[in-house]
């Protein structure tokens, strides 16, 4: 069970500092509150390059590689916006109060200009990438605004809002390169990121126990048993869409391939090893880290893509 602090010790004109923390330049804070690791959630702007057959063209792996690096710095943008607002309640959370903003080691007035900045050069990259990249850009900083400000405090839309962000990083992926995939991915790709954003709270649910709610006020609307529920039908229906996408006629037809139902034993296994780690480790606050730091995940997703790639560029000679 989490445990309480001195709530006067954590308002935001008063911010407290971690005395254990080691101490770094400005630079170094701003760098770690943009949360580089975090990296590997923007991987799923390559989609639209695998999935649209463009992984061999070198125009469009220059493109998808900038359209990468600008989602980096928008979600760190993001990471540090959500910061600065809620750095009076990361200081009152076990692990968030060592952050750079709610431990004082990082100026508020910093991070803001920073954030600018980095906004600004972010959205003039994707609009020179091409209109439509750039208004997905827009967008996603708009869902996030919008869930930094209302809807993460609505129960369900906050997991969906999640969910909708993981999307949109696949839509731009594709909008960038102007190739099309299966509306079957997209719906793969929306409940799968739905699984993880349930995982999420789960874990968050259960690491603060009886802190959950003054760290986060909508997990007093949700219980570990419903969450449990939704995770298991968004698992079956994440499984069944992926089937029902590697068997279609229109993916036969698309790849010129049958074979690319012998893939769907990873799926499988990386959502049965996700659930592992949730249930059996206390794990799923941060994909990234599941996936980084467990080698059978990270292997299971490897392998996948691996397959996926042999399957659907490989041309045998007749």
């Amino acid at each position: 069970m989490a445990r309480r602090t001195n709530s006067s010790l954590a308002t935001p004109e008063a911010p407290m500092h971690n005395a254990a923390a080691p101490e770094h330049s400005t630079a170094t804070n701003l760098l770690i509150s943009l949360r580089p690791g975090q990296w590997s959630k923007n991987l799923l702007v390559f989609a639209g390059l695998i999935f649209g057959v463009r992984l061999f063209n070198p125009g469009s792996v220059a493109a998808a590689m900038e359209a990468f690096a600008i989602f980096c710095i928008l979600s760190g943008v993001v990471y540090l916006v959500n910061d600065i607002a809620d750095r009076a309640t990361d200081q009152r959370h076990p692990l968030k109060k060592h952050r750079p903003i709610a431990s004082g080691a990082l100026p508020v007035s910093s991070a803001a200009v920073a954030a600018s900045v980095l906004t600004l050069g972010a959205l003039a990259g994707a609009f020179a990438l091409g209109p439509g990249f750039g208004l997905v850009a827009v967008a996603y900083l708009v869902l996030q605004g919008l869930y930094s400000g209302l809807l993460k405090h609505v129960v369900i839309v906050d997991v969906l809002t999640l969910a909708l962000g993981f999307v949109l990083r696949a839509v731009a992926g594709v909008v960038v390169l102007d190739v099309s995939i299966s509306h079957w991915l997209l719906v793969c790709t929306s409940l799968l990121a739905l699984f993880i954003s349930l995982a999420k709270r789960r874990h968050e649910l259960v690491m603060l126990a009886s802190d959950a709610t003054s760290h986060r006020p909508i997990l007093g609307e949700y219980s570990a048993y419903l969450l449990d529920q939704m995770i298991a039908v968004v698992t079956a229906s994440t499984l069944v869409a992926y089937i029902f996408y590697t068997i279609s006629p229109e993916t036969e037809q698309k790849f010129g391939t049958v074979w690319l139902g012998l893939t769907i034993p990873f799926p499988l296994y990386g959502i049965f090893r996700y659930l592992y780690l949730v249930h059996q480790r206390e794990g799923g606050g941060s994909p990234t880290d599941q996936l980084l730091h467990d080698p059978p995940l990270l292997a299971c997703v490897t392998l996948w893509v691996a397959a996926l790639v042999l399957i659907i560029y490989y041309r045998p000679v007749p």
